[in-house]
This record gives structure tokens, sequence and C-alpha cells, in this order.
């Protein structure tokens, strides 16, 4: 795969330096279809780690084209991390930093960003 993707339909991932990166090619204003798809991207291709314990940070960014498209990032975001749940970690009570942003873009497109957070004074702020 180039550059270690995963692809299957629209949604490719990969595991960069203990981070899981996830991309969705297009967008919907149905945040729910999302949940489907990428849990299905999971469940047929991934072959990737095993969802993992402790806290996580998470960074969601919905890049489109033209006017933003009418969705409450909010429910976006509940959509995304339950379709990553058991995935990458076991409940999204494991997040301890989200961040979710909608900005202009090249293309129409959906990228998530998992970290574990590390113990002690180097822990990712």
């Amino acid at each position: 795969m180039d550059g270690g993707w995963t692809h299957h339909g629209k949604v490719r991932a990969r595991e960069d330096g203990g981070a899981v990166e996830v991309v969705v090619d297009g967008l919907t204003t149905q945040a729910r279809y999302y949940k489907t798809l990428i849990h299905e991207f999971f469940r047929k291709a991934w072959r990737g780690g095993r969802p993992a314990w402790g806290e996580f940070s998470v960074e969601i960014v919905m890049e489109y084209v033209g006017d933003p498209p009418w969705m409450d990032l909010d429910n976006l975001a509940k959509a995304l991390l339950d379709a990553i749940k058991g995935r990458v970690f076991h409940d999204d009570a494991q997040v301890a930093r989200l961040l979710v942003e909608r900005r202009t873009g090249e293309r129409e497109r959906i990228f998530i960003r998992v970290v574990r957070l590390g113990e002690g004074p180097d822990r990712a702020a």
C-alpha cells in the first residue's frame, strides 16, 4: 500500500508513529452515514492494532469546497467516535482531548487522527 494506507471504498487508514489516521473522501450532511461507513471499513479491511486502554487525543478535521456543509460538528464528532470505538480505543470515554474543526480545503473529506496520550510531565497538550 502507498504510505502504509489500507484502502476500502471511500475510507483509508494507517498507523503512523503511534497514531492512527483515518481519511474519508467526500462529505454528506448525515453524520450517521460516517458511523456505518467507517465501522464497515474496520470490520472488512483493517488489520492494524487492537484497541488500547488509557487516554487519547482525537483530532477531527472536516475539509470542504465552496460553502460549508450544514452539519453540527458535535454530531459529526459523536458519530466518528462511535465508529472507531472498539477499534482504536475501547470506549469513547477514554478521549481526554477532542479537537473538531471545519475548514476549507482542496477537496471534501474528513480526517481523523488518534494518539494515545503519554503519562507524566511530557504528556501531549
